[in-house]
């Protein structure tokens, strides 16, 4: 999926990461996979605005995890925007990747799911990435990668407290599996629906190691973004 013209040879070690000694991610990708952020709730539980403007390590987290997927092999990412999208793009660089505004974004996630899958490439496979994710790391999106087949849903799990696994994002779609499952997407749900009813598509891939997959909904979950 990745191919290399210099430098050193990248690994993924037993944590999830992208390895490679002395050097920052950096290679030239063959992947026929595009990202779709996910960045156009209002953040209303939170009461600080449109999350993809919380900060993250001196960025915006819509920044951040636009590059994250980019760092992790993603062809390209689409950033779907919604709540205060002019002040999003007012107050971010994200000029390296696609972004689009969804004007429906207050009718539920499923919409800017649908106009997400819409926006990629019809030969891409979609990898599906939640902007209020900040403990995402560029090694986690690279696990996804390798592990994925095609025909398959390939999604990310992650070990709870108790030793059980729970479901939770990025999910990488084959091509024809995004298009099905943006056309049963209702309301809040995103490809809940599609994913429900065909759980015999679904590969997990456990990621440890610098993320547990918790958001920030809350002002609880606010130690996050100081991690």
């Amino acid at each position: 999926m990745f191919s290399r013209q210099r430098g050193p040879k990248w690994h993924i070690n037993r944590k999830g990461s992208v390895e490679a000694a002395g050097h920052p991610y950096s290679w030239s990708m063959t992947s026929r996979t595009t990202a779709v952020l996910l960045a156009a709730g209002a953040g209303s539980r939170l009461g600080r605005g449109p999350k993809a403007l919380l900060l993250y390590r001196g960025r915006t987290l819509v920044e951040h995890l636009a590059q994250v997927l980019r760092d992790g092999g993603c062809r390209e990412t689409v950033v779907v925007l919604g709540a205060g999208a002019a002040e999003v793009r007012a107050r971010t660089d994200l000029s390296a990747h696609q972004v689009l505004d969804n004007p429906a974004w207050a009718r539920g996630l499923s919409t800017s799911f649908t106009a997400g899958v819409a926006a990629v490439g019809p030969d891409d496979d979609v990898l599906v990435a939640l902007v209020d994710q900040p403990g995402l790391t560029a090694g986690v999106v690279a696990r996804l990668l390798s592990r994925h087949r095609t025909g398959r849903v390939t999604m990310a799990a992650y070990r709870k407290p108790d030793g059980a696994l729970q479901r939770g994002h990025p999910v990488l779609f084959d091509r024809a599996l995004a298009n099905k499952a943006a056309a049963v997407a209702t309301g809040d749900g995103g490809a809940r629906n599609f994913l429900r009813a065909h759980p015999g598509l679904i590969d997990l891939v456990v990621c440890g190691g610098a993320s547990d997959g918790a958001d920030v909904d809350t002002a609880d979950h606010l130690h996050l973004l100081d991690q």
